[in-house]
């Protein structure tokens, strides 16, 4: 058994296409003042040929990369998505082979949006419990596949690609780099959000999922900071799931946080990445050094189910 965990390093990837809100007013009736002002999106990037656990491997290779390791030092993968068409065999075990890594557990899990805090969550518990010391945790989604692109409600607001997180166990002694989650959901509530059936597309009731994300989620960002010992006024950043800049602002109002905190928005140039979109916005203030090494810096993903989870880590 081990005291913990931390992230080491992060990777990300985003197709090459890129459809601007002018782009999609030629298909549906939409403008890019309505979906700048409605969720703040301006751009979202699209896969053409690339697969979800193609977008997956991309993006851990870019960590693997960066983390000191090698595939031969990992033993755990853990991908969350709510949009690989595929049911078997899963898309970790895919990106498992890929990379080279053998014999790894290696499964997939789907949260939705808040997948990749979930990911985080499982991997440090393997740790704690000493059935893993190093893991590859990553975020895709593929969620261009699922659009109607006819319905401006949602046809507006997805978008594609992948981050990733190496994440390493901490021996006693040693500074821990992930904390403890707060994780839960609001099954009752579930069916706001749907991708259902055989040929599914995205269906959402969004002022349903908006009411519920600004009113009862800062309370569980809150105690996200409180069980890592963190106030919210000593964050360096604050990284949520990516669904909509008033959700965003929301919550920020709602935690009480400086203006010196570095809020992620992402989705302004990505659009809402589902489970991908913290690990995308994270690996990209990492690499542009937004965010000092060390720093404490708050997760928090939320979206269908409707399930949420969060927690403080330490900037890698």
């Amino acid at each position: 058994m081990t005291a913990g965990s931390r992230i080491v390093a992060m990777g990300h990837y985003q197709p090459s296409r890129v459809v601007t809100n002018d782009d999609l007013a030629a298909v549906v009736d939409t403008n890019d003042a309505w979906i700048r002002d409605r969720v703040g999106i301006a751009e979202r990037r699209i896969a053409d040929s690339e697969s979800v656990a193609d977008m997956a491997t991309f993006a851990a290779e870019k960590a693997l990369a960066s983390s000191g390791l090698t595939a031969a030092d990992i033993d755990m993968v853990i991908v969350a998505t709510c949009s690989s068409v595929d049911r078997c065999p899963n898309v970790a075990t895919r990106v498992a082979a890929r990379l080279g890594v053998a014999a790894p557990a290696a499964f997939d899990l789907n949260t939705a949006c808040s997948g990749f805090s979930y990911g985080l969550a499982t991997a440090d518990h393997a740790m704690r419990a000493g059935a893993a010391r190093n893991a590859i945790v990553i975020g895709a989604e593929k969620l261009s596949d699922l659009v109607d692109w006819t319905d401006r409600s949602t046809a507006v607001l997805f978008g594609d690609g992948a981050g990733a997180a190496v994440v390493t166990a901490v021996a006693d002694g040693e500074e821990v780099g992930v904390g403890p989650v707060l994780w839960g959901s609001a099954p009752e509530k579930g069916d706001v959000l749907r991708i259902e059936g055989w040929r599914p597309y995205i269906q959402q009731e969004g002022q349903s999922v908006f009411r519920w994300a600004t009113t009862a989620l800062a309370p569980f960002a809150l105690q996200a900071c409180e069980r890592a010992g963190v106030k919210p006024e000593e964050l360096a950043a604050f990284v949520p799931h990516q669904a909509n800049t008033r959700i965003i602002d929301g919550i920020v109002k709602r935690l009480g946080l400086s203006p010196d905190v570095v809020v992620a928005k992402d989705l302004v140039e990505s659009g809402n990445t589902s489970a991908a979109s913290m690990p995308l916005a994270l690996s990209k203030l990492i690499e542009r050094r937004e965010v000092p090494s060390g720093a404490p810096v708050l997760l928090f993903g939320f979206g269908g189910g409707l399930t949420y989870a969060g927690q403080v880590i330490r900037c890698p």
